[in-house]
């Protein structure tokens, strides 16, 4: 009775009380001058700012000329205003780049534009920013993630890391569609079909009995410890391969087989299998052993069950019993982790520091980021983040004109997208700076893609970085794939280059253009003989195409010198090439080296974009509002640190969003078979008993014809 009469004195309700009226007061104060600032801001727009907008926006941006899809007198009133409050900061954007007004028409002096970039940067609950996104307001964050399988290429890297074994060739499973941010680790767009499944259980057969070859110990003289995954010891392997069916019962064994399983299947996992987990498994191995009567080829059945397992062909994190946003278990982290910076499954020291709680220290955390970024398998944020963000994934169709470009092979196409590969994973793998992407005074060349380009390296080299101090190459925009994917089969084409420039580089993609338009080739049909410059010129004074066109185009012309192929040329037909280019903003530049300085200068917009491309691909999701802090605070760290790769690797892995996950209690649990998880397991049930029956006619073959024959 005492303690409680401590507690709930009169003297302390009544502090209590105080507090609480005080905390309530002091909140409606602030709830006051939020909505005091609000109406401010309102009232601006209404006195100061909707006046520049009606004289000089609105006859572009109406309603019966709304270009780039935008009406600004929807806008009347400072309430309409601030419920549009996002659209403002893309319509200062394109104030503050001149781009807005377009040239010929009236532009915005220095005070209006002083007017309109104040009045954005004061919009209510700009604060809010450092804030969303963290731990204090967990409550309005909405970071869902779906359950999803493997991407082609995590399947195919975690199966080499696993089993050391690639793929045959023309039996990888389906191909996988973009969603999100335009990658394909997007958990929407990864469904999972029959042909997935079927692709799955074959290849699991195969790679596994390719992996344990029955003569596997035969091999493994001189060596204490192998790979698959270092799991035994050679005497153990040894023990395996040696003992029939008599010899199974023995401790030795079983405890073998039992720690081979275990092992496996907690690398394939990504986390510690359940004993019941691994007894199911075991129970494969006893059914195929009498069967077989070799204890090597019946515990090939659990490896093979393990890699048709949807917890090896799915990221599921598991569903919570509440709903929120809670932090992801350590083992659920380092998968992520190892998917963003490999592509793959996380390695034994990664998992190591899961299983062992380190990974939630913040400090360890980081020192497995610059590790992991150090290893020979970031190259994959080259090939598959690189590639997809480039627009270079399936650069193998690209196919040129023969006849226009004989000299283009299978080889060169290659050769063409390794380049792309090596230059983006370099970049984090060196910690160059991001500025390198749209300007650097280095390519990667080996000695064919070298000739190509007319670069002296022996023929024989293999891959390597060469320095150029020129200005043509160097950069992403001068990539041989990137200028020959945005060509045309016969032609190089500005318009399509342009394009790429404002999509990937700086994004700020250009609308598709009006129905009723003819595409540029049917004009060039109808323009004689005028060349390609002058038919563009043509082509833009149509005023439905010169908005979209003004901002291309002269972008395509600094690349013109490259031909359709990415070699170096000075002439084209015998015409000289005019490379000059001259944006709507005012600035002129003329060849590649002048478009990558006028580039330089946009580096904002770049870092912006591609901060928030790269965050998309590390969340396997489509960003939303929340995920906007993020992204504004790894641009002003890069700032800050000399633009180093490795700061933006950091910031993304080691932020909210990455390290958390918003869960839905509501939502059934996820079946990781996308529907189909019963059908699954019939079919690996079907698959053990098929794959017993072939491994015990294949024994009984090879037992017919080793028997000597009677004369």
């Amino acid at each position: 009775m005492e303690r409680w009469s401590m507690r709930f004195c009169p003297e302390r309700i009544r502090w209590l009380t105080a507090v609480l009226c005080l905390l309530c007061g002091l909140s409606a104060v602030w709830g006051d001058e939020q909505e005091a600032k609000t109406a401010r801001w309102k009232k601006d727009y209404e006195t100061r700012v909707l006046p520049i907008i009606r004289e000089r926006c609105q006859q572009c941006h109406s309603a019966e000329k709304a270009e780039g899809e935008l009406d600004l007198t929807k806008f009347a009133t400072g309430d309409q205003a601030f419920e549009a409050n996002d659209a403002w900061e893309r319509v200062a954007r394109r104030i503050r780049l001149n781009e807005m007004p377009p040239q010929g028409s009236p532009g915005l002096n220095d005070r209006q534009k002083g007017i309109f970039q104040k009045w954005v940067d004061t919009r209510p609950n700009q604060d809010l920013c450092s804030q969303l996104a963290s731990e204090e307001t967990q409550s309005w964050y909405r970071g869902y993630v779906m359950s999803r399988r493997l991407t082609q290429l995590e399947y195919r890297n975690a199966i080499h890391d696993l089993l050391g074994q690639s793929l045959p060739v023309g039996e990888e499973p389906p191909t996988d569609g973009a969603g999100g941010e335009g990658f394909d680790t997007v958990g929407d767009s990864l469904f999972t079909s029959t042909l997935h499944i079927e692709a799955y259980l074959l290849l699991a057969d195969q790679l596994v009995d390719r992996a344990m070859p029955l003569d596997f110990p035969d091999r493994l003289s001189g060596v204490s410890e192998i790979v698959l995954p270092g799991l035994l010891s050679v005497p153990q392997w040894r023990l395996l391969s040696s003992g029939g069916v008599e010899a199974a019962g023995s401790a030795d064994v079983q405890a073998a087989v039992r720690q081979l399983v275990t092992g496996f299947s907690h690398r394939a996992w990504r986390r510690p299998p359940t004993d019941a987990e691994v007894d199911r498994l075991l129970q494969l191995y006893a059914a195929a052993l009498p069967q077989l009567g070799n204890v090597l080829a019946a515990v090939r059945q659990p490896l093979k069950a393990v890699l048709v397992s949807p917890h090896f062909l799915f990221v599921v994190e598991t569903e919570p019993d509440e709903t929120g946003v809670l932090p992801l278990t350590p083992h659920q982290l380092a998968t992520r982790l190892a998917l963003f910076l490999w592509s793959s499954i996380p390695d034994e020291e990664l998992l190591r520091a899961a299983d062992t709680g380190l990974l939630a220290d913040d400090q360890h955390y980081r020192q497995q980021i610059v590790r992991m970024l150090s290893d020979r398998r970031a190259v994959a944020l080259g090939e598959n983040f690189g590639l997809q963000w480039l627009g270079l994934r399936n650069f193998a169709s690209v196919q040129p004109d023969a006849e226009i470009y004989p000299q283009y092979s299978r080889e060169l196409a290659a050769d063409l997208q390794e380049e792309a590969v090596q230059f983006v994973a370099g970049v984090f793998r060196d910690n160059r700076p991001l500025t390198d992407l749209l300007s650097a005074d280095y390519v990667f060349v080996n000695g064919r893609l070298a000739q190509h380009y007319g670069l002296s390296v022996p023929v024989q080299s293999d891959w390597q970085r060469v320095a150029v101090n020129d200005g043509r190459r160097g950069g992403a925009a001068t990539l041989g794939a990137v200028l020959t994917a945005a060509s045309y089969p016969r032609r190089t084409s500005p318009v399509l280059r342009g394009r790429w420039i404002l999509d990937e580089l700086l994004g700020t993609p250009v609308p598709p253009p009006p129905p009723g338009v003819p595409p540029l080739d049917q004009s060039v049909a109808e323009a004689g003989s005028q060349t390609l410059r002058q038919r563009l010129e043509l082509h833009r004074q149509k005023p439905e195409c010169a908005s979209c066109h003004d901002r291309m185009d002269p972008l395509g012309f600094g690349l013109e010198n490259f031909d359709g192929i990415g070699r170096w040329r000075e002439t084209d037909s015998g015409q000289p090439i005019d490379s000059a280019g001259r944006l709507p903003a005012g600035e002129q530049f003329s060849g590649p080296a002048e478009l990558k300085t006028v580039l330089l200068g946009r580096q904002g917009d770049f870092l912006n974009h591609f901060s928030r491309k790269m965050l998309g691909f590390a969340l396997g999701r489509e960003l939303n509002k929340f995920d906007a802090c993020v992204v504004e605070t790894s641009v002003r760290k890069l700032q800050e640190n000399g633009y180093q790769s490795r700061i933006l690797i950091e910031e993304i892995a080691c932020s909210y969003p990455f390290r958390n996950r918003y869960y839905k209690k509501s939502d059934p649990p996820p079946d990781p078979a996308g529907g189909r998880g019963s059908r699954l397991l019939q079919a690996l049930q079907r698959f053990s008993e098929k794959a017993a029956e072939a491994q015990k006619k294949a024994a009984a073959e090879k037992a017919a014809s080793e028997k000597p024959v009677e004369q």
